[in-house]
């Protein structure tokens, strides 16, 4: 429901507004340049794939078997990583994820067979495990719920930002480096890609703050406010004192299932993005990429509308089912409208629009239940085990591509978790998801 129309007049709340502008200004632009970088190196695989599986004789199954190997690294260390971060801080553990990520996406130029590449794809996911579900568990040290979905909408447009600058650079780097130094264009893609995440690896280090209290370029005043607001937002929380207890926590398998059934969709998008444009009658690295950004622009512009209404309504399971449909539906028209350009990205536009958005909207769910110190392995379990479709979604595509030789069945089956994803957000109980 809105807010009263009386308590946006409070000198109280007027006061936490502005001191959270600051924190906004602060902190958001840097996480999602962070993520901006993760997720360069996390999906440029897909461009690659537009030379290197000729190059290295890759079939459509390998190449989404590595591309998904990448999560079974993730899923493993995933809680151990969070862990870690809640003991060491954000600032010194987030620094090590990129850092560590960077040296190992760089490596990615040494490829030369498909033992190499699924070997280096599940390093990658070891390497940047805890990176997102940390920064989820971060915003909860500086942001009350009904703030958060706004906040991780726009940490979050670091995916479409990433596809929409990401993707014709890749393009461009690939043709225009092709044969430098007698390297290919995929090759030196890896390189270049990486060096993002190591700058901001080491900038991270002097420029993240591990807490409110350590918060140099805030009063103490300021800090109190945060604090206060933070307080009050977690004793509507569950707390759990032990980290077995997020194990225990049925609601948290739930917050997996629907997590798993939206990153189904996302990953779809990501890895195969190249290689839906391509197949539509596209020729050349630069214009696949430059069209591949068409469905993350619109992403970029639904998430944040979203995120909006759902902080301004605080209402939090339609904002997830709306763009879940739209999802399904975008997948299915592409299906349908495969044989042109112009209608497919359409319809891509709208599946991109959807699932993207699901993502920041989803960690409204559980972060409104979840505290205590189970609270870093609860969102770490789901991220994990959400992430599994990750290893799912691109494997599923390019094996039923290849036992069907149908670009359209893949889709369906996407468009059907979109739906069940939905169906499932529905039965979490309003009263506790809606602040």
């Amino acid at each position: 429901m809105p807010m009263p129309a009386v308590a946006a007049q409070t000198p109280a709340l007027a006061r936490e507004n502005t001191v959270y502008r600051k924190v906004v200004r602060r902190i958001v632009p840097f996480l999602i340049l962070c993520y901006v970088a993760s997720y360069l190196d996390r999906v440029n695989v897909g461009f690659a794939k537009l030379q290197m599986s000729d190059d290295l004789g890759f079939s459509e199954a390998a190449y989404g078997l590595g591309a998904g190997l990448f999560f079974i690294g993730y899923f493993i260390l995933e809680v151990p990583s969070n862990l870690m971060l809640q003991r060491v801080g954000a600032r010194t553990w987030i620094a090590r994820i990129m850092i560590s990520w960077g040296l190992v996406s760089a490596a990615f130029m040494f490829v030369t067979n498909e033992v190499t590449f699924y070997v280096l794809r599940f390093l990658l996911g070891a390497a940047e495990a805890g990176f997102y579900p940390g920064v989820i568990l971060y915003c909860t040290y500086w942001f009350p719920s009904h703030r958060r979905a706004r906040v991780i909408a726009m940490f979050m447009s670091a995916i479409p930002v990433a596809g929409i600058f990401g993707n014709p650079l890749s393009g461009w780097i690939m043709d225009s480096f092709q044969g430098v130094n007698g390297w290919q264009g995929w090759q030196w893609m890896f390189l270049l890609e990486a060096v993002p995440a190591l700058l901001v690896g080491v900038v991270t280090l002097f420029y993240l703050d591990d807490g409110v209290r350590d918060a140099k370029w805030l009063t103490d005043e300021e800090k109190a406010v945060v604090e206060r607001a933070v307080a009050d937002d977690s004793a509507h929380r569950t707390v759990h004192g032990r980290v077995l207890d997020a194990f225990r926590e049925p609601r948290v398998w739930l917050m997996c299932l629907i997590y798993f059934c939206f990153v189904m969709g996302q990953y779809a998008l990501t890895f195969w993005m190249p290689t839906f444009v391509e197949s539509t009658g596209i020729d050349g690295n630069l214009a696949i990429g430059v069209l591949s950004a068409v469905p993350f622009l619109a992403a970029l512009v639904a998430m944040n509308l979203f995120g909006r209404s759902a902080d301004k309504r605080r209402e939090r399971r339609w904002h997830l089912v709306v763009p879940s449909l739209m999802g399904a539906v975008g997948f299915s028209l592409s299906a349908v409208w495969n044989g042109s350009t112009a209608l497919s990205l359409t319809a891509l536009s709208v599946a991109a629009a959807g699932v993207l958005t699901c993502a920041p909207l989803f960690w409204s769910l559980p972060t409104a239940f979840l505290g205590g110190t189970a609270a870093a392995a609860g969102l770490a379990i789901i991220n994990s085990v959400g992430n599994l479709a990750g290893f799912v979604s691109p494997y599923m595509i390019g094996a039923l591509k290849d036992a069907t030789g149908s670009a359209s069945i893949p889709m369906y089956v996407l468009a059907l978790t979109l739906v069940v994803g939905a169906a499932a957000v529905l039965t979490t109980k309003k009263q506790v998801v809606n602040r």
